[in-house]
């Protein structure tokens, strides 16, 4: 069988050819190779310990099961089993449903979606960042901060119910001009119209895409790939003229100036060169108080446009009206073509100079100033217009503050005073999991807002999430807060000890991270947790599973699975086999059935 990587690669040698069709696609499904590297993608996400609806996990899986699953593909008797409904709270207290597909059906999912993203990756637009790799909402936020200078209007939009409305047709339709392999966009369909399960009846699904399933985002990016590249067209239809003309009044005192200077040489007596002196003097004064080109120039237009998953973000160099007829355009090309709808209360014409929202982020021009700094030959610049500030709202800081239970706030003659205040719920914890707990959410929300101009507003949200653990642990020990501090205190710092699992003495000391603004943070994967990289490679679980022999009692045999937990805290190390698993360090173990069979029989007592 070929390998993964050279298939995915043949695969991308043709990705930016957008006239390529890919024909005999479906029978790379029947490769075993790309199944391990699919299982390899997914096992470590705790989700794959929840039960679909046909009430299995990712525990027990083994190469039978891998090639049971691509007897039904190759035969297409494969049915996807109904996604299990359930809900997670949004921001504006409104609820998002989520499917959690069954297991056989994420392994399946993930090869299509290696598949699907190797086909299409190289022939996105770049104005996308939503699910993508080495994208993130950093680099959208970077791009508008980079493109959208001097940008008069904006444009915010956002596609109501976006993944609830995706039409199956058009999906399809657009799928079909790349792929021409009918058992491949039948499988597609099948997922598209598997439906869900809740309150234990069945619900078809007519549209949309599996909230939850692993190939919802890839899907997603291809549906609104042909937005992206219709911005494009778009873009080179609305853009005029090369630069903006120079503002009449502009040139007009600029020609006065130069005559004076010219007189200025040839002036003899010191009194005439004095008054030609305040002259030009008060002309610099009137000059740098007026634009150097016209801002109302109608033959100069421009248009920025920057996508994240169903939310995008346009910026117009023009007049309202520009700005009004490109919402209405859009909204019509989205309905006509992609069969969806813009959401009237989030699509929004505002004033660059006023700020709108995107990604968390309160997003505003600078306006128009007059204040001056020496570049680097040394000649003062106006260069305080026009710039592009990201910044975080202190209603979001707020939210999020009040969502963790960390502050109360008090009115004193109408003023309104945040007060950091325990978290009851995090009193049963030990202490080195309660700062554990503030730690990733302290360290996490200032990452996140690490590239915003306002970044000094981090500090007021530390020091109330830093009081509120004070708190929390007074609590907890029914003490003082000055007293948990003296008790806590390791230097400068405040930190807790523990022994880690080697014996050895350790400490964790409360993040104290910089709040300096940082316009590259993680550089180009804000979205993505890096994890340290071991010299020693460990082997992959297809490795493991081929390799025939049980890693607990040794035994040589082909008919193995994998035992797995979603936790390492969760093993009981009273029992032989956890333990072990606990000396390795993994949440996974390549069993025989009959050790299986007993560790599942421990589980169970």
């Amino acid at each position: 069988m070929r390998n993964p990587e050279n298939v995915l690669n043949s695969l991308r040698e043709h990705s930016a050819q957008t006239g390529y069709a890919y024909d005999r696609l479906y029978r790379n499904l029947f490769n075993r190779e790309l199944f391990l590297q699919a299982y390899q993608n997914i096992y470590a996400n705790q989700g794959n310990m929840t039960a679909g609806t046909d009430g299995k996990t990712i525990d027990a899986m083994s190469m039978e099961r891998i090639d049971r699953l691509i007897e039904t593909l190759k035969t297409e008797t494969y049915q996807p089993n109904p996604s299990r409904r359930t809900y997670i709270p949004k921001k504006n207290g409104k609820l998002r449903p989520l499917g959690i597909p069954s297991i056989d059906d994420k392994l399946v999912q993930e090869v299509v979606r290696m598949l699907l993203e190797a086909i299409y990756e190289g022939s996105f637009e770049d104005t996308s960042h939503g699910f993508r790799p080495n994208r993130s909402c950093h680099t959208a936020l970077r791009m508008i901060q980079n493109r959208f200078t001097r940008c008069k209007w904006f444009v915010e939009g956002d596609i109501k119910g976006f993944f609830d409305n995706i039409d199956h047709e058009v999906m399809i339709g657009i799928l079909r001009k790349r792929i021409r392999d009918e058992r491949f966009l039948r499988l597609i369909r099948k997922f598209l119209n598997a439906g869900y399960m809740e309150d234990n009846q069945m619900h078809e699904s007519y549209s949309g895409t599996p909230q939850g399933g692993i190939i919802s985002p890839i899907l997603a990016n291809i549906y609104l790939d042909q937005f992206d590249k219709y911005m494009a067209e778009y873009k080179k239809r609305f853009d005029r003229g090369d630069r903006r003309a120079y503002s009449k009044e502009y040139t007009k005192l600029a020609d006065k100036r130069i005559r004076l200077k010219r007189k200025l040489e040839k002036a003899q007596s010191e009194e005439e060169r004095s008054k030609l002196i305040d002259s030009i003097q008060e002309l610099d004064g009137i000059h740098k108080t007026m634009p150097c080109k016209d801002p109302m120039d109608q033959n100069f237009r421009r248009l920025q446009y920057v996508r994240y998953a169903d939310d995008f973000l346009i910026g117009i160099i023009g007049a309202k009206k520009d700005a009004e007829n490109v919402k209405r355009e859009i909204g019509e090309y989205i309905a006509k073509q992609l069969k969806l709808e813009l959401s009237d209360e989030k699509t929004l014409v505002t004033k660059a100079t006023d700020k709108a929202k995107f990604l968390g982020f309160d997003i505003r021009v600078t306006p128009q100033s007059n204040h001056t700094k020496k570049t680097k030959n040394g000649t003062k610049a106006r260069n305080y217009s026009g710039h592009v500030m990201l910044e975080v709202p202190t209603s979001v800081i707020q939210k999020k503050l009040l969502e963790c239970g960390a502050m109360k706030i008090a009115v004193h003659g109408g003023t309104e005073i945040w007060k950091p205040t325990h978290r009851g719920k995090l009193i049963d914890r030990t202490d080195l999991c309660i700062l554990d707990q503030y730690n990733g959410e302290i360290r996490g929300f200032c990452n996140y807002y690490a590239i915003a101009n306002n970044r000094s507003k981090m500090h007021k949200y530390r020091y109330i999430m830093e009081y509120s653990l004070y708190k929390t642990l007074a609590c907890k020990y029914r003490s003082t807060k000055r007293e948990i501090i003296e008790k806590y205190r390791i230097g400068k710092d405040f930190g807790i000890k523990f022994t880690d699992k080697h014996g050895n003495e350790r400490v964790r000391l409360l993040w104290k991270g910089s709040l300096a603004r940082d316009p590259h943070p993680l550089e180009q994967e804000a979205d993505v947790i890096h994890k340290s990289k071991s010299t020693l490679k460990k082997p992959s679980l297809g490795v493991r599973m081929k390799a025939g022999r049980c890693e607990w009692c040794g035994k040589a045999t082909p008919q193995l699975v994998v035992h797995q937990v979603r936790t390492m805290k969760e093993l009981d190390e009273t029992q032989p086999w956890a333990a072990f698993m606990k000396k390795i360090n993994r949440k996974t173990l390549v069993v025989c059935e009959s050790c299986h069979t007993i560790i599942h029989g421990k589980d169970c007592e």
